[in-house]
């Protein structure tokens, strides 16, 4: 039977828990024992020197770049994308992207905007336009109806990118009031004309 010889024969560190050959053992008690800390957190041994450099890069809470607010380290890719108020959504009505503190009142106003919708020719509410194509259209000749999004009606082409409200009554008083200054024109043309007609038999 072989007998182990003394680099096989190790024995445990329990300062540290790693097995050390029997020959190192008694200089290796010294060195770790006043070298090395376990973290508290992660558990690893560290260098005592660099004990506080190892808590600060590795366990100690960050600060949120985007809101400021400070957060564990190990939550902080959750924070950012699940619950930090200045993360960028999108807005459900528009897809305008916009920091998530500012949604709410974004989609109260915006989801009060009216598109035209091309099968009943109404115009509906963004926010009830989902129920008013499922309630009032469902399905057209076997196909499904595409969103009144997709349609544009008269005098509601894109301009830069967004949709314009029809300006029908801009346009009546547009007129008016140009065919009011054009009679007030003509008016004021004969007047003097027949002003200047008495000055010349005078």
């Amino acid at each position: 039977m072989e007998i182990p010889s003394e680099q096989q024969i190790a024995s445990i560190c329990s300062h540290c828990n790693k097995a050390i050959p029997a020959q190192n053992f008694d200089l290796h008690i010294v060195h770790c024992s006043r070298n090395l800390e376990r973290c508290k957190i992660c558990g690893d041994m560290i260098p005592r020197k660099h004990a506080e450099e190892h808590y600060i890069k590795t366990h100690a809470p960050v600060t949120c770049t985007l809101c400021s607010e400070t957060v564990e380290r190990e939550t902080l890719a959750l924070h950012k994308g699940e619950f930090c108020p200045q993360r960028i959504v999108t807005c459900e009505y528009c897809e305008f992207p916009l920091p998530a503190v500012d949604l709410f009142k974004h989609q109260e106003v915006c989801g009060n905007r009216t598109e035209y919708c091309h099968l009943c020719h109404k115009y509906i509410r963004l926010r009830e336009r989902t129920g008013h194509e499922n309630r009032c259209h469902g399905s057209f000749n076997g196909t499904t109806v595409g969103t009144s999004r997709d349609f544009i009606a008269p005098g509601r082409e894109e301009v830069g990118g967004r949709r314009q409200v029809p300006h029908y009554f801009s346009r009546k008083n547009l007129l008016l009031t140009i065919a009011v200054a054009g009679f007030a024109v003509l008016l004021g043309s004969l007047f003097f004309q027949r002003e200047a007609d008495k000055q010349l038999h005078h």
